[in-house]
């Protein structure tokens, strides 16, 4: 089991360096690659990589090694190769405070991901597009809002080693970044009500499948994708609100009793 998590991180870390934090479980860490994804690994498994110098860890990054690609192209010429090819990977677009940011997802992870691919009768996609990217955009804020303010002791010392001058607001701007991603989720979740915001969380964030939903709450059989489409259509109204703006309720500008008439100056 372990392997595999080795082999996934350093394909995670194919593509560049990524930042060292705490995932909020303890005895595991985030690697955050920025607009490349983040992925979660347990300490131990770290620790290991480190001994087998398949990775090298400088302040709060990390980065593959020489021996490290050598080891992932080996197992990629086997096994791991086949299975890397019934892997879909997509891209998705997700808004933050009007900036754009481009994720990447596996979409055989996601339950959300397979039941938009699923239509009903005539031919129509069960999902739209908007309501899809709501339980995206949730997605991808539970990930980011998972590090924490304080680096693992197995890693402070490094992290905290880290050169200082014109980047030494890292950190502080990755905690930032966490601090904010925990607030849009807090506000989603409140703004979609407690009768929703659970199965949201449930599938959108920690990937249960929709039987196990079910199961869990007692709930009929094919009623949780119903319910899930409704918080979805909320969530999205919360990103996205008619008109551009939230309407607020005219306020009463006097009280009047019956056959009053004002008084025109």
């Amino acid at each position: 089991m372990q392997n595999k998590a080795i082999i996934r991180a350093l394909r995670f870390l194919s593509m560049g360096p990524a930042r060292v934090g705490e995932a909020g479980l303890p005895g595991r860490l985030l690697l955050d690659a920025g607009d490349r994804g983040s992925i979660s690994l347990d300490t131990e498994t770290l620790d290991e990589m480190c001994g087998r110098e398949l990775v090298e860890v400088r302040a709060s990054q990390i980065e593959r090694t020489e021996i490290g690609a050598g080891l992932l192209k080996r197992v990629l010429t086997g096994k791991e190769a086949f299975q890397a090819q019934h892997r879909e990977l997509g891209e998705r677009l997700i808004e933050r405070d009007a900036v754009w940011e481009k994720v990447t997802v596996n979409d055989t992870e996601s339950p959300l991901a397979l039941l938009a691919r699923r239509r009903d009768r005539d031919g129509r996609k069960f999902l739209s597009a908007r309501e899809f990217m709501a339980g995206e955009r949730l997605r991808s804020d539970y990930t980011r809002g998972q590090l924490m303010p304080r680096m693992g002791a197995n890693w402070q010392a490094t992290v905290s080693s880290g050169p200082r001058g014109g980047n030494d607001n890292g950190i502080a701007e990755l905690t930032d970044a966490a601090l904010a991603a925990r607030q849009r989720v807090n506000c989603a979740l409140e703004a979609v009500g407690p009768e929703l915001s659970g199965v949201l969380v449930d599938i959108c964030c920690f990937l249960k499948g929709l039987e196990t939903v079910e199961s869990e709450r007692g709930w009929p059989v094919r009623s949780a994708k119903i319910v899930l489409k409704s918080a979805l259509g909320a969530l999205a109204r919360h990103y996205e609100p008619a008109g551009g703006e939230r309407q607020r309720p005219h306020a009463i500008l006097h009280w009047g009793a019956e056959n009053y008439r004002p008084t025109l100056v």
